[in-house]
């Protein structure tokens, strides 16, 4: 008996040994030569292990050569960012009709890998989206899908975030999602993929708003060869505004009660969901506010006021071509001039009036006096307008101040007028010092002239065309190299062809608002849209007045129950607010001189939401004085930057002036950034600023920083990545998912609170927040320590914040067993020897 002892104790220790190796084998996938390919192929576990949750890969500590997805056959992983995955395109087919949204998604995906790709597909629906319809193709088959509750995703996509350790999922926390079986693709195929479902659009305001969730992140982090929305809108009400501040829309108006919205562009990346507000009013002219306001900050606002495309009464006014024939213009931008002057005039309103006034060195008239549009002319009325302009020659130089003095001459006070001045040139005529030029334009056109400034080419003197255009409520086009005349003018002028309300404003009642964009409001048009964005100070109901004029009549339209939100709202206001600013603030240095307020106003601004342009990218250059202090960068450097060009006229100043033009009129947004600037001069491709809701982050050293978060305001407590107090943090407050979701090192302040999110071991200092639970609301967790982290399931120094991860407990066991393994042969050995 003795000498069976110790085999006995040698097959205890080899049977525990094999045990323990077979769980750790458990968790990784098992590996098999491939009959037709050299490389090992993972094997599924047979039959498959059921749980609770999903099952996804495990964390890979350490790089590994790539290797084929194992093959599914019962619990499938979420198709999660497939290396290599194409779309090759994505067509999105909207109808709506009566608030009832069906959404139509066709998307094609391609496998170019040599391996099979497998996996659960999921597609979040909109937050908050009752769908009442669902049905979903693969390759034109309808398969079966399962529509999963906002909560159930939820447990999904913490186990995706924990066990692979991305949390992109975590951006759609609070939405339901559809989750099918589509999956494999073999090697070289595609599958077409399509999906419809059907749900209630909600109204924000009496705005009725449209989401499409942009979710192609979720299975590539290549781009999309080929995107398409198209929203048609049907409506038993007449629809006023339709309007996108995610995504350059184009809209058609077929009538009253229809619109159509599109959207398409190739090698798409992203960068937020699609979102799409339209209104409907009975009223000639509809108004639906929009607000947006943070506790114990000043709000933001945006207006939008839209008339029928239909106009009832239209505003009988003058409009006066003033047309450059200086030997500057020769060839096709004569041409093309000459085109736009024509259809202007053949469009003409029947109960408006024109003259024509060309000019190069010296200034001439069609007729001496304004003449009837062409559709109410007389048969007696003198002269041929088309024969007049075709025999207009670009000869000699350019006299700006005669033309413009000429034409203020010909101005009616008593009828609104246009002026459209087309120009490619500085003046070299006349009065040539731009400032006493302007001086003596102003002095001569009275206050019913409206300017719209025409610069063809990269040499006009960018702040004389602006200046007028701001001067007298217009606007400048600049019309660039390679782009045609006649196509801007015909499309500005098919926009403001017929004029419905003049000399407008806006009146909030009790409601103190201020910091409004655009600061002139311009003239309202049939079939257009105004967006007025601004601020206000307190929150609560109002009664919006707009008043105008008509054809010499006052009127007025009252729009009362409105609200001006005291908290919360639509997140893309401020950005939008702060994107009109900057660019108003821009063109002010630019046309007034350096301003050391409107410069330190810019950066702030720029700073705070996210708006990087050309001129204010110093802000996200690695080298820059506020990555180094997480301050902003000196006043001297912000003004360098922001200086107006040496000079008014070349492809660099009419670059800027157009960029701010646009950003003082945008109706969205700025977009953001995707290229860092390079110490070097170049630039480095990749996303450094994002927008979350109402928050921005730069990314800093690899870090996602709040730009709310402000150093001297003490040190950020830290929240390991992962942890039990990742997610309770995230359930106390869901609303934090988008933002989570940017990746392992984030850094975002909440209630004045900044919480360091890392997945580095010992990064930050204390205190760290103890979210023990969701019941333990985050107000009360800002005096704790590593220890209470440790206690809510996390560690102070470990990055991950959970007991251990999968496999590290398993190798602390199989130690133990080899260990009197180890000690029971070398007893063994030398008892042989003393034998």
């Amino acid at each position: 008996m003795k000498k069976r002892l110790p085999l006995l104790i040698l097959v205890l220790l080899l049977a525990g040994l094999n045990a323990a190796l077979a769980v750790a084998q458990d968790s990784y996938p098992v590996f098999v030569p491939s009959s037709q390919d050299k490389n090992p192929v993972p094997r599924a576990q047979v039959p498959p292990r059921v749980t609770e949750q999903p099952v996804v890969p495990p964390p890979i500590d350490e790089p590994r050569p790539p290797i084929e997805p194992p093959i599914c056959i019962d619990d499938c992983p979420p198709v999660w960012r497939m290396e290599g995955l194409e779309i090759a395109y994505q067509r999105v087919d909207v109808t709506i009709e009566d608030q009832v949204a069906t959404t139509h998604v066709e998307q094609l995906f391609r496998n170019p890998n040599d391996w099979m790709l497998e996996g659960t597909y999921f597609f979040p629906l909109p937050e908050g989206a009752a769908v009442s319809q669902l049905t979903m193709w693969v390759d034109g088959q309808p398969i079966e899908a399962k529509l999963l509750p906002a909560g159930e995703a939820r447990a999904i996509y913490d186990a995706i975030v924990r066990q692979l350790r991305d949390p992109a999922l975590l951006e759609y926390v609070g939405h339901d999602a559809i989750q099918a079986n589509v999956f494999p693709i073999p090697p070289g195929e595609e599958r077409l993929i399509e999906i419809e479902y059907t749900h209630l659009l909600t109204a924000e305001a009496g705005a009725l708003r449209y989401v499409y969730p942009q979710s192609s992140d979720l299975y590539t982090n290549t781009p999309l060869d080929k995107q398409r929305i198209r929203v048609e809108i049907a409506s038993d009400e007449a629809i006023r505004a339709v309007y996108s501040p995610s995504h350059p829309v184009a809209i058609d108006r077929p009538d009253e009660f229809r619109a159509v919205a599109g959207y398409e562009d190739n090698n798409v990346t992203p960068a937020g969901d699609f979102e799409l507000y339209y209104t409907v009013s009975p009223e000639q002219i509809g108004l639906n506010l929009l607000s947006y306001k943070e506790p114990g900050e000043d709000g933001f606002f945006l207006l939008l006021v839209a008339p029928g495309i239909e106009p009832g009464e239209v505003v009988a006014r003058d409009l006066i071509i003033v047309l450059d024939t200086s030997g500057s213009m020769e060839g096709e931008k004569m041409a093309q001039a000459q085109a736009a002057a024509a259809y202007v005039i053949g469009h003409l309103n029947p109960e408006d009036r024109f003259a024509l006034v060309s000019f190069s060195t010296g200034v001439s008239r069609y007729e001496p006096t304004l003449l009837p549009a062409p559709a109410a002319a007389p048969a007696d009325q003198p002269g041929d307008y088309q024969q007049y302009i075709n025999s207009l020659a670009p000869v000699g130089g350019t006299n700006i101040s005669g033309a413009l003095l000429d034409a203020a001459a010909l101005v009616d006070p008593a009828r609104p007028t246009t002026i459209l001045f087309l120009t490619d040139g500085v003046a070299t005529e006349g009065i040539t010092d731009t400032q006493l030029l302007l001086q003596s334009v102003a002095g001569a056109l009275p206050d019913n002239a409206r300017l719209f400034a025409f610069g063809v080419g990269d040499d006009v003197d960018t702040t004389l065309l602006d200046t007028l255009a701001a001067n007298h409520r217009g606007a400048t086009t600049y019309v660039r190299p390679g782009q045609a005349v006649d196509e801007a003018v015909s499309a500005f002028y098919a926009r403001v062809g017929a004029p419905v309300l003049t000399d407008i404003a806006l009146d909030t009642g009790g409601v103190r608002v201020d910091q409004v964009y655009p600061v002139q409001l311009p003239d309202l048009f049939a079939g257009t849209q105004l967006v007025v964005a601004g601020r206000y100070r307190d929150g609560g109901p109002a009664t919006i007045v707009l008043t105008g004029t008509t054809n010499g009549r006052l009127q007025t339209f009252t729009y009362p129950d409105q609200t001006f939100r005291d908290e919360g709202g639509p997140a893309f206001i401020p950005r939008l607010w702060a994107t009109r600013a900057i660019g108003h603030l821009m063109q002010q240095i630019r046309l007034g001189g350096e301003n050391p307020e409107l410069v330190q106003s810019i950066v702030a601004l720029s700073t705070r939401y996210g708006i990087i342009t050309p001129y204010t990218s110093f802000l996200i250059e690695e080298d820059d004085i506020a990555a180094q202090t997480g301050g902003v960068p000196t006043l001297e450097e912000a003004a360098d930057a922001l200086e107006a060009p040496p000079a008014v006229s070349g492809e660099a100043a009419v670059d800027r002036a157009a960029v701010e033009g646009e950003m003082a009129a945008a109706e969205a947004p700025l977009a953001l950034p995707t290229v860092m600037p390079a110490a070097d001069g170049g630039a480095v491709a990749g996303p450094v600023v994002q927008a979350v809701g109402s928050r921005t982050f730069f990314l800093r050293d690899g870090i996602w920083i709040d730009t709310a978060y402000n150093p001297d305001a003490g040190e950020p407590s830290v929240v390991p990545f992962a942890s039990e107090a990742y997610f309770a943090l995230l359930s106390d407050r869901p609303e934090l998912g988008q933002a989570l979701a940017l990746g392992e090192e984030v850094l975002i302040v909440v209630d004045g609170a900044a919480y360091r999110i890392t997945a580095a071991a010992g990064a930050g200092s204390p205190p760290s927040p103890a979210v023990a639970s969701p019941d333990q609301p985050l107000a009360q967790t800002g005096d704790v320590t590593p220890t209470a982290v440790a206690e809510a399931g996390g560690d102070a120094s470990d990055p991950v914040g959970e007991a251990s991860a999968p496999g590290v407990g398993l190798q602390i066991c199989g130690t133990t067993l080899i260990l009197p393994l180890a000690l029971f042969l070398g007893w063994a050995a030398a008892k042989r020897r003393k034998l």
